[in-house]
């Protein structure tokens, strides 16, 4: 969000963000909102600190009809991000994607990018606890899947996509509630006692 005097934010961020309400006013939140959420809940209950990492961009163009209502009409990403969050869970550091798919049945591999997979690479070569999120939307069903294995399967000339029992076999799955959205810390104990 661009941030100006007054509170203001620029009307691109708000037509985004009216957007998405359309799109996901009959589903509820998008897993990225139940994440960040989630976050906010464990942030604010001393369970973990985890955060969104921003996407480098680099602002071409300015139109300020006032200087209130600066409008940014042209940007770039600077650089490939990397994953989307980050941070630390009793003393272990977590680097995690987070993806959604409408497939009933599978999820494309195509949905992440080389540059996503080398970094959940090199973190796990830090003894990083890394895995993406992945919700199947039209089922509502929610898993972590190790990044070990989406690796492997990334590398698999003979696999362009997981099938859900692929998914199930290899993943922990996980619901949503309340308190936090999306209970996903629960799955990442699993990961440290597989540790242990």
């Amino acid at each position: 969000m661009v941030n100006y005097p007054q509170g203001i934010f620029s009307s691109i961020e708000h037509s985004i963000s009216h957007q998405n309400k359309i799109i996901f006013s009959d589903r509820g939140m998008t897993l990225e909102q139940q994440i960040n959420e989630s976050n906010e809940y464990y942030l604010n209950h001393n369970i973990a600190v985890i955060h969104k990492k921003p996407t480098p961009i680099q602002i071409v163009k300015v139109d300020y009809p006032r200087r209130s209502r600066a409008v940014i009409k042209e940007a770039y990403f600077r650089q490939a991000s990397t994953t989307d969050y980050n941070g630390v869970y009793r003393g272990y550091y977590l680097d995690f994607e987070a993806k959604e798919t409408k497939n009933r049945k599978s999820f494309p591999l195509k949905n992440f990018h080389e540059h996503q997979i080398i970094h959940l690479q090199k973190c796990l070569e830090q003894k990083g606890i890394c895995f993406a999120i992945i919700r199947f939307v039209t089922l509502n069903r929610y898993f972590i899947t190790p990044a070990s294995y989406l690796i492997r399967m990334w590398y698999s000339n003979s696999k362009k996509s997981l099938s859900l029992i692929d998914i199930i076999n290899n993943s922990y799955e996980i619901k949503s509630g309340y308190n936090p959205t999306l209970s996903y810390l629960d799955g990442v104990d699993k990961f440290i006692i597989d540790r242990i």
